[in-house]
């Protein structure tokens, strides 16, 4: 019994607590909170496992539970824009927000930078809200603790602490199926260890792992809850890849450098939002200012992501969704113990009562809820509302453009048989495109066959198909993918650690060019030999240069303080949630006071220096010696988010679902997607030939390579645009036809294709010499590894002594030796030739090592599965 009272109460630790409803711990109460809390248990065990599965109607385009509706959409291309868009409708709210993420941050600022927008961190809008009379309901994924560092229940408490009318649920309880075989699961396991070693999880077996995540009748819980959506008013929607969280603000320019020793309070990316996973993963997101990654030493990692607005009748199809997630979890909690502090939501958006007048209102809820199904099948449907208001939304017609919510949805995750709409919507886009489709996802992970296993989603199948089919009949054709360098964010990826990341991208590799069965190999086997001309992957990177420049040793020796001691005390400040923070300021002033008598000419980033119409990077001022100069350029993968396809320039898929089994399949992770079909057109071309194209799809398309490209001008943080509005405040803006518009009109062109070409190349051997950034095609084996990586740089939070170190730089800094001739003027010629961020995939990195995901370890069972 002493074991089973230590794993249930590190598991309860670990695991954000059995019931995050209770409140606080009071020590006072001693014995008796224990002896409450056991009950509670227990009877949680005692329950069924959860409510009775409801069918749904699928028989929709897709078998989505959704039909085609209408709306208005808009686009936004990283987060600058996008949370801007959020904080106006936040402002704005009267009646309602609701809001489904992966991960919440309270202490996102949704407006940069902090120093001036303090009412625009998450919290506190979210406060203003509330005591407006704003109802506020949320649902955030409850992770494991072991795998994610989310801290769901911080999320939860700050929130729910800040006002009545903000309530939180977490989903779902990983409660261990069966209490009594804890003892048998983890025998010979130290908890301790499981606790604080996230690594650890790959290798205990399959039976502990069973235990640690629970399940939901015949479903383990290894699946999340990765749903992005935010509901103003019942009248405007956001959706799309950005969780409301930190490490996902970014502008399109991408800047990752972010010391400011002239002015310490135009820092943009304040406490663990500067965040480098690949150096640091976040760790205690509770003190939202507490952050390991130095700023004066190290790079952020940029977060390249697209999001959505919308209005009109789509917004009732996304009401009816969140509802239904509400709701379903309202039934698995509260059902045989409603206190009456949470409610049920109607599918109009409304709260229900609760008990024998709850279930009452369910009832007429659910004959609604029929009778306007009936109306949209007659053509009359949807919230009136809203369609009112669409209608005079950007496009200004009677329907606006064509949408369709599809999700993967399941009897964990919702209560309902198994939807995998969103699959059956990408494999129909991509066999009804004509000229070409675009991918752009966070993840790559499909098949071709059966052989495959354990891989099931046939997307890999469909893109094969359509390239076969365009080769035989001598088409024009080309699918052109974009997916993270490094998914999952590992540093060092020969560390114990990097398993995982190893794993994925095995799978990756073999799903595009290796193993048999990829989709390079198997064009080839059916003939197309010159796949090149049909098909490439692609990932971004970009580069930096941190102002450590004479300035902060100038400041630092006036004033007697540290940078970053100073740093820490203005995020001290700024992170009190009303603007006072509280804390003592005495450091923050005498370094600020400091810098009044010091020069400061160093640029705080040179990001714009790839930009469209930026300056030549040789002509940007640096105060300080050559050799500090050198030391403050840095590179990282740029990380892509996004989760999008666009075909044919007509039709464009958009929501929060990877290119994975987790997402696609429907019974593992929850998701939603928007297909979007926009009937306005613009006079466009394809392969040299007069084109009507999709307004809507054509102009996010062109936008999105334009960025990577670096054809867009340098975006500011501080400098928001009509493209920064929700939708039924401003009409997207685009400038039509200007001189880089034209580059990138025609995807199929030779101009266009050599112009896309020409760029990944130049970037990719750019950013080989200066940094050695691996992933790479120099690397096709463990020993090049060592030689091309790990010799030149110090890997954080790996240990090594100070002889191990000798000769090295920190991680993802300039590689010396290359330019012990040129020095930093040669540097500094090389990086002034990165156009935008785009770089080639390295389909031989590693080519030769047989298995690079377990070379050397030992996973259990349950991994293909977890990561796929």
């Amino acid at each position: 019994m002493d074991f089973f009272r230590k794993a249930e109460s590190a598991l309860k630790e670990a695991l954000g607590g059995d019931e995050e409803e209770r409140p606080p711990r009071n020590d006072d109460e001693g014995g008796r909170y224990e002896e409450q809390e056991q009950q509670q248990q227990q009877q949680h065990y005692d329950q069924p496992s959860g409510p009775k599965i409801k069918p749904v109607n699928t028989d929709h385009r897709f078998q989505s539970f959704s039909p085609e509706t209408s709306g208005n959409v808009k686009w936004y291309v990283d987060g600058a824009s996008y949370f801007w868009a959020v904080s106006m409708a936040l402002e704005q709210a009267r009646e309602s927000v609701y809001i489904l993420d992966w991960w919440l941050s309270p202490e996102l600022y949704l407006r940069r930078p902090p120093s001036r927008n303090e009412q625009y961190r998450l919290d506190n809008m979210l406060r203003a809200a509330a005591e407006r009379g704003v109802q506020v309901r949320i649902i955030v994924y409850k992770e494991v603790t072991q795998a994610l560092t989310l801290d769901s229940a911080h999320t939860k408490h700050a929130l729910e602490a800040l006002h009545p009318n903000i309530q939180v649920f977490r989903h779902p309880d990983h409660v261990p199926t069966d209490v009594s075989r804890l003892e048998q699961a983890f025998e010979g396991l130290s908890l301790d260890k499981l606790k604080l070693d996230t690594f650890s999880l790959s290798k205990v077996s399959g039976d502990a792992l069973k235990e640690l995540y629970g399940s939901f009748g015949d479903t383990v819980l290894y699946w999340a809850h990765h749903e992005k959506l935010c509901v103003v008013d019942r009248r405007i929607v956001f959706m799309g890849g950005l969780d409301m969280c930190f490490g996902r603000y970014d502008t399109n320019s991408h800047p990752i450098a972010d010391a400011h020793p002239g002015d310490v309070s135009n820092i943009i990316f304040p406490g663990q939002d500067f965040n480098n996973a690949r150096a640091y993963d976040f760790e205690g997101v509770d003190n939202w200012d507490h952050n390991q990654l130095d700023r004066t030493k190290s790079s952020r990692m940029g977060w390249s992501d697209i999001a959505l607005s919308m209005n009109g009748p789509i917004v009732s199809s996304l009401l009816e969704h969140f509802s239904d997630r509400w709701n379903f979890i309202w039934d698995d909690k509260y059902t045989n113990r409603d206190d009456g502090k949470y409610q049920r939501i109607s599918a109009g958006g409304s709260t229900e009562p609760s008990g024998d007048e709850g279930r009452r209102h369910h009832f007429d809820d659910m004959q609604g809820h029929l009778n306007r199904g009936l109306q949209r099948f007659m053509g009359d449907g949807g919230d009136e509302r809203a369609r009112d208001e669409g209608d005079r939304g950007q496009y200004g017609g009677s329907g606006g453009l064509k949408i369709q919510l599809c999700r993967s949805a399941c009897e964990w995750s919702s209560g309902h048989p198994t939807e995998h709409s969103i699959f059956n919507a990408y494999v129909n886009a991509i066999e009804s495109a004509e000229h070409f489709v675009y991918i752009e996802n966070q993840f790559f992970i499909t098949a071709t066959s059966d052989e495959q296993h354990p891989v099931k989603n046939k997307i890999g199948a469909s893109i094969v198909s359509r390239i076969v089919r365009a080769y035989q009949n001598g088409e024009e054709f080309r699918v052109i993918v974009l997916m993270p360098a490094v998914p999952a964010f590992a540093g060092d990826l020969h560390s114990e650690g990097a398993l995982g990341t190893r794993a994925i991208m095995e799978f990756q590799y073999n799903s595009i060019s290796r193993g048999g069965h990829s989709i390079i190999e198997s064009l080839q086997q059916q003939g197309v030999e010159d796949w090149q001309r049909y098909i490439g992957f692609y990932n971004l990177r970009n580069y930096d240069r941190i102002n450590i420049s004479s300035t902060m040793g100038q400041a630092e020796q006036e004033s007697g303080v540290a940078y970053d001691d100073a740093r820490r005390q203005y995020e001290d400040m700024v992170g009190g949630g009303e603007g006072d923070g509280g804390g003592s300021r005495d450091q923050y002033d005498r370094y600020q006071n400091a810098t009044s008598n010091v020069s400061d000419q160093t640029w705080d980033t040179v990001s714009s220096c790839y930009m469209e119409g930026g300056p030549d990077l040789r002509n940007v001022p640096w105060q300080g010696s050559e050799e500090a100069e050198m030391n403050a350029f840095v590179s990282e993968e740029l990380y892509i988010h996004t989760k999008v396809l666009i075909a044919d320039d007509r039709l464009v898929i958009c929501g929060s679902a990877n290119l994975n089994d987790r997402s696609q399949l429907g019974d593992h992770d929850s998701e939603i997607a928007v297909v979007i079909e926009d009937p306005e057109t613009v006079e466009s071309s394809m392969n040299g030939q007069p084109y009507a194209a999709s307004r809507f799809a054509t102009s996010l398309r062109r936008q999105v390579f334009r960025k990577h490209l670096g054809l867009l001008p340098d975006q500011r943080w501080d400098q928001p645009t009509a493209n920064w509005t929700p939708i039924d405040q401003d009409p997207q803006e685009y400038d039509w036809g200007s001189e880089s518009d034209r580059l990138v009109e025609d995807p199929l062109s030779e101009q266009f294709w050599s112009l896309w070409q020409d760029t990944a190349r130049d970037n990719t051997s750019i950013f080989s010499k200066v940094f050695h950034p691996v992933p790479n095609d120099a690397v096709r084996d463990w020993d090049q590894y060592e030689d091309f990586f790990s010799r030149h740089f110090i890997i954080p939070g790996k240990e090594m002594s100070d002889e191990e170190k000798e000769g090295k730089v920190d991680y993802g800094h300039v590689v010396p030796e290359e330019f012990r001739d040129g020095g930093v003027a040669e540097v500094k010629d090389w990086l002034s030739r990165v156009r935008g961020t785009l770089v080639e995939m390295p389909l031989d990195f590693l080519i030769d090592v047989k298995d690079i995901a377990k070379e050397g370890l030992s996973l259990n069972a349950f991994t293909d599965e977890i990561y796929t």
